[in-house]
């Protein structure tokens, strides 16, 4: 990963927790490693809820939630970012110029206020730029 910090988005938290999801298993726990090894981890409040919410009833084999609390705990440890309104208004702004869904905006907000040069996530545009920081896939192969 490039020098800078990297916000994680749900879905890349979720396959680092989810055993069933093979090789994006392996590559999301492998990458969440590194973002601990080298402290340059971002997240969210709304990534920790999302995350919660799907790793204790929406994945093939489930946390318990006394689990799921432990990782949110321990993740609480990289400082996530709490939706304010600010936020929100950039959220908006991202929604309406680059037609992203209000809850992709307030993700694409959020790492950009936790001051993230990359923004990991599988469901939204890889390599676009939004206010100098770049969305990657890390599930994609890069040329």
């Amino acid at each position: 990963m490039r020098d800078g910090k990297v916000f994680v988005d749900t879905n890349v938290l979720v396959y680092a927790y989810d055993k069933t999801a093979g090789v994006k298993h392996d590559g999301a726990a492998k990458i969440m490693r590194e973002l601990w090894d080298n402290g340059r981890g971002v997240i969210s409040i709304q990534v920790l809820q999302e995350f919660f919410v799907t790793v204790t009833g929406k994945i093939a084999k489930p946390l318990d939630t006394l689990t799921a609390r432990e990782v949110v705990r321990d993740l609480l440890k990289w400082n996530p970012v709490v939706t304010t309104g600010d936020i929100l208004i950039e959220a908006i702004d991202i929604h309406a110029a680059h037609k992203y869904s209000l809850w992709d905006s307030l993700i694409i907000a959020s790492a950009i206020e936790g001051g993230a040069a990359t923004l990991l996530s599988e469901d939204l545009s890889d390599r676009h730029s939004v206010k100098n920081m770049v969305v990657r896939n890390p599930f994609k192969l890069h040329r």
